[in-house]
């Protein structure tokens, strides 16, 4: 690993008002018998900020470890974890993905079976979300977002980004293709096990409704706040976001039921600093750590008891009638398609 891709945090820099007293209270019992570096591999930018601020900061507050961030694109870092299976250690003692490369990186024995017994807030994890290789930390839904200046009846489903008023003025995100092949498939009567019909409902959506394709995230909000679209599909937690930022977008949850995604934290199975990764982990699903994770990401959290009032419960959390409707991933189905999947978006849509 280049040591640009990586930076340190010292204990130093860590101790700020009352930080170690709350990491004493994060890891009780625990945190006198950590040490050394804990490596964490997470995306850059505002999301590793978000993570530190919510909990990393208090939770490893002068109490013996340095932390150390991993810092890439996802496909980089699986590609390392897939690199160092054959080393005696890792690079990385916890690693941030979401629920589908993390599956993937169970499917190449990189992830150990986590031991919930070591973490004291295992029992408030949502049971939908549980996992035996890595511990669900946020969760949320592709929905439909639209500009409420602009289109003035709410929309109610996946098929309004087929309405012919909306021509040139649908917008997607091309990163995220898979997710659109399993709402053209939920439309056209398929399921996350079945997108065969979505392929030809997506070039009927190319041939007749002429989508704007953006490149990133901050590009498909920039295309809804200079006008260029007003409407999307896009995860819950972006609606929100970019709402609070002032931008003009509402959420819509569709008819067919959301797009579940979810993202947590695994353990390479050749972790160095083994016990210091479950502190996170249990630093993680604290309430307030949990609380401070939506505030700051605007996702719902993967456990019951978190810090946040009720207000705030209704803001970011589906209800129990949404998420009864989720469409949670077929991981098996998807490993084995995803590839030829994106050879078609990218030849036959997009091109």
């Amino acid at each position: 690993m280049k040591r640009d891709d990586r930076f340190q945090l010292s204990r130093r820099a860590f101790v700020a008002g009352s930080g170690a007293a709350m990491a004493a209270a994060t890891l009780p019992g625990r945190a006198s018998a950590l040490s050394g570096d804990l490596v964490v591999s997470n995306w850059g930018g505002s999301w590793n900020d978000y993570m530190y601020d919510s909990f990393e900061r208090s939770a490893f507050a002068d109490n013996g470890v340095d932390l150390v961030k991993d810092l890439a694109p996802v496909s980089e870092r699986k590609t390392r974890l897939l690199a160092e299976r054959r080393l005696p250690r890792s690079s990385v003692d916890v690693t941030w993905l979401s629920d589908s490369d993390a599956f993937e990186m169970n499917d190449q024995n990189v992830l150990e079976e986590i031991d919930y017994s070591q973490l004291s807030n295992a029992d408030t994890i949502i049971p939908q979300l549980q996992s035996p290789y890595y511990v669900p930390a946020i969760y949320g839904g592709v929905v439909v977002l639209y500009n409420p200046n602009t289109i003035t009846t709410p929309p109610t489903s996946f098929a309004d980004l087929w309405n012919p008023e909306y021509k040139g003025r649908v917008g997607l995100y091309d990163q995220i293709y898979f997710n659109y092949i399993y709402a053209a498939a939920l439309v056209a009567g398929g399921d996350m096990s079945n997108v065969e019909p979505a392929f030809d409902k997506l070039m009927e959506m190319k041939e007749e409704i002429q989508p704007r394709l953006y490149p990133s995230h901050d590009a498909l909000a920039a295309g809804f706040e200079n006008g260029e679209i007003d409407i999307s599909a896009n995860y819950s937690a972006r609606a929100q976001l970019w709402n609070a930022n002032g931008l003009p977008i509402d959420m819509a949850y569709p008819d067919e039921g959301a797009i579940a995604i979810a993202f947590g934290v695994g353990v390479p199975k050749k972790a160095s600093n083994r016990e210091a990764a479950y502190a996170y982990l249990d630093a993680m699903l604290s309430p307030d750590g949990m609380a401070n994770i939506a505030r700051k990401t605007y996702y719902s959290v993967a456990t019951t008891d978190a810090s946040l009032s009720q207000e705030e419960k209704e803001k970011l959390e589906f209800t129990d009638p949404q998420k009864e409707k989720l469409h949670f991933v077929d991981y098996d189905y998807a490993a084995e398609n995803d590839n030829a999947w994106l050879d078609w978006w990218n030849k036959e849509f997009k091109g």
